[in-house]
């Protein structure tokens, strides 16, 4: 029977069924690329499903029958596209499975953001009345600024709009562009967003897109929420735009180095609403990232099967 190594500790019980006829081996929620390395050696897949951890050349030649890789999701940056091409291994991605998700997401770190939701809260659960001091910012008839119109980025504007927002856009690849939104370049985006929400996949080309010198081209008081990768940001520029009031407040899902560790200054400034890289982690998007990952790697599989 031929193997898929799974890196992680379960998938979705719908997404096992889809994957019938295979032997499935788990590598737990935490493996490390030695983990994966391992498994691939002792088991020889001929899919991999990707849910944590990275894979890389060497999993990949520990592994001669390897055809495909799936993402159960929809960021691919965490396997080696290009070893994976020169060995003639397709990389798949789950896009749009958790499109729903994350975009609830990132507008729920906006308006924690905007209504300074963390603070109140602590300040209540502490014993406090601040109802005189308080202030915050409604949302309808600004500018929220999108940097990627895929499926996160269209449903994150459908939501936007919902609320009475002005919507511009920022993608050099997009197909089509929804109605409300209007594309702008990025210094365009930059001056007149009020908001700026990432939806971009981290690419050579765009690490560290927000900087000291891009952030400095934004209106101050600009709001600044990350749901897709932290390498889009350079953590120490946004935390001095923070600290300086240049930006309102940041809402991240994402950071440079996962797990944060303990004692990260984001931790310690006002001005930062944070969690753990959980946007897609819903039980509907759980579901779904699954299921769509079995069926991509099986799609692959029968691809190939045929060919041969």
């Amino acid at each position: 029977m031929s193997t898929i190594v799974i890196t992680a500790e379960a998938i979705a019980p719908s997404a096992v069924a889809l994957l019938q006829g295979y032997e499935l081996v788990y590598t737990g929620k935490t493996p490390t690329p030695e983990d994966i390395v391992a498994l691939c050696k002792h088991h020889n897949p001929v899919a991999m499903v990707v849910r944590y951890g990275k894979v890389g050349a060497d999993a990949m030649d520990a592994a001669p029958a390897l055809r495909v890789i799936s993402k159960h999701g929809s960021g691919t940056d965490n396997i080696d596209k290009i070893a994976a091409k020169e060995r003639g291994i397709e990389v798949v991605a789950a896009v749009g499975a958790n499109a729903n998700a994350v975009a609830e997401h990132a507008f729920a770190l906006l308006l924690a953001c905007a209504k300074s939701i963390p603070a109140v809260d602590a300040r209540m659960h502490a014993g406090y009345w601040d109802k005189a001091a308080h202030s915050s910012l409604e949302l309808s008839g600004r500018t929220v600024g999108i940097v990627g119109l895929g499926a996160i980025g269209r449903r994150f504007a459908r939501i936007a709009e919902g609320f009475g927002m002005r919507i511009v856009a920022f993608d050099p690849f997009a197909q089509s562009v929804p109605d409300n939104v209007t594309l702008v370049d990025l210094d365009q985006l930059f001056g007149q967003s009020d908001v700026i929400s990432l939806h971009c996949p981290l690419t050579d080309a765009n690490e560290g897109l927000l900087n000291a010198t891009t952030l400095a081209r934004c209106k101050p008081g600009v709001i600044i929420v990350n749901t897709a990768r932290g390498g889009l940001i350079d953590e120490k520029a946004l935390l001095d735009a923070v600290s300086k009031g240049h930006v309102r407040a940041a809402g991240l899902d994402s950071f440079a180095g996962e797990p944060m560790a303990p004692g990260h200054p984001f931790q310690s400034q006002s001005g930062f609403v944070l969690s753990p890289h959980v946007g897609s982690v819903t039980s509907d998007a759980y579901i779904n990232m699954g299921e769509l990952a079995a069926r991509n790697a099986l799609a692959v599989l029968a691809k190939q099967a045929e060919a041969a």
